[in-house]
């Protein structure tokens, strides 16, 4: 039988990667109430928005005041793409920021002009001054598996890129199954060798629910040894410069299975289901993770 851990750690980023790619504006208010809920919950680690142009990204026009206004408890990262996002969440109180990188080179000329290369060299001497400032940096790492031009990305591709990030003196790895594509058994592999060969680097699983197999995804991690997960309350998100890539895997599930299993979040699901609520008039189209059907079919 294969161990488990005793607790796991959640990252929510429902607010962020949840709500970027929204079609309808969600007012800031609607986004504060959201991420109170999710933090009374018990979230403790949290995408809180994204320091990205709003002519991109309209949805996070309003990223300085949801830092400004929400109330601090745990880690609350935004996403920085380039120096002009870092230098105005800092400004703004942030102290922990994340960027982001494709292993695909055509993903990332998709998604921001740049190869996979020049997007390091430009990321390189922003980490290093952040690393100095004290700063915590997460690097989020997406098409780890798959992409959505190019096809099956080499496993070898997606852990060099990842140890550039840490001999930078990043704090967290989050990969990413950015289309939903990969295996129980590729998520074993890859972590497997994630977690022996960076000790000291938190690592974190991020898996789309695409084809239907987040949750086999996270037992074939949690079995590798990993005990951090990204999940979106209510499975919102996707990328927008993906095709095909749906929902994140819903937080309610992945902390559902997670409990049944013994494994402690520290989460209460229906305080999440709760916050699900809070912001699913505000969303296109209705939620309907298992958790949070069941949840609205007891009230």
């Amino acid at each position: 039988m294969f161990s488990l851990p005793n607790n796991a750690t959640i990252i929510e980023v429902g607010p962020r990667d949840g709500l970027q790619n929204e079609d309808k504006l969600v007012t800031t208010e609607n986004k504060l109430t959201f991420i109170s809920e999710l933090q009374k919950a018990g979230i403790q680690e949290m995408e809180l928005t994204s320091f990205v142009s709003p002519k991109w990204v309209p949805q996070m026009a309003d990223a300085k005041d949801i830092v400004r206004h929400t109330q601090k408890m745990g880690r609350q990262i935004v996403l920085t793409p380039n120096k002009k996002g870092i230098d105005a969440a800092l400004a703004a109180g942030a102290d922990a920021v994340a960027v982001f990188v494709g292993v695909s080179n055509t993903f990332n000329q998709k998604n921001i002009n740049k190869t996979t290369a020049e997007s390091m060299e430009i990321l390189k001497p922003l980490i290093l001054q952040l690393k100095k400032d004290g700063i915590f940096v997460r690097a989020c790492i997406s098409t780890a598996f798959y992409c959505p031009f190019e096809g099956a990305v080499k496993q070898s591709d997606t852990i060099d890129l990842c140890r550039q990030f840490v001999d930078w003196g990043v704090n967290e790895l989050s990969v990413a199954d950015t289309i939903g594509m990969a295996t129980p058994a590729e998520s074993y592999r890859l972590f497997t060798e994630l977690m022996e060969a960076f000790l000291e680097t938190l690592i974190t699983a991020h898996f789309h629910d695409t084809r239907k197999m987040a949750l086999a995804n996270i037992l074939a991690a949690l079995q590798a040894g990993v005990n951090r997960f990204d999940a979106s309350a209510g499975g919102l998100g996707g990328c927008p410069f993906a095709p095909g890539a749906t929902g994140n895997v819903a937080t309610e599930d992945v902390v559902n299975m997670l409990h049944r299993m013994n494994i402690d979040t520290g989460i209460d699901v229906d305080a999440l289901c709760k916050a699900v609520e809070a912001i699913e008039p505000h969303v296109s189209g209705t939620i309907n993770t298992g958790m949070y059907t069941l949840y609205k079919n007891r009230r």
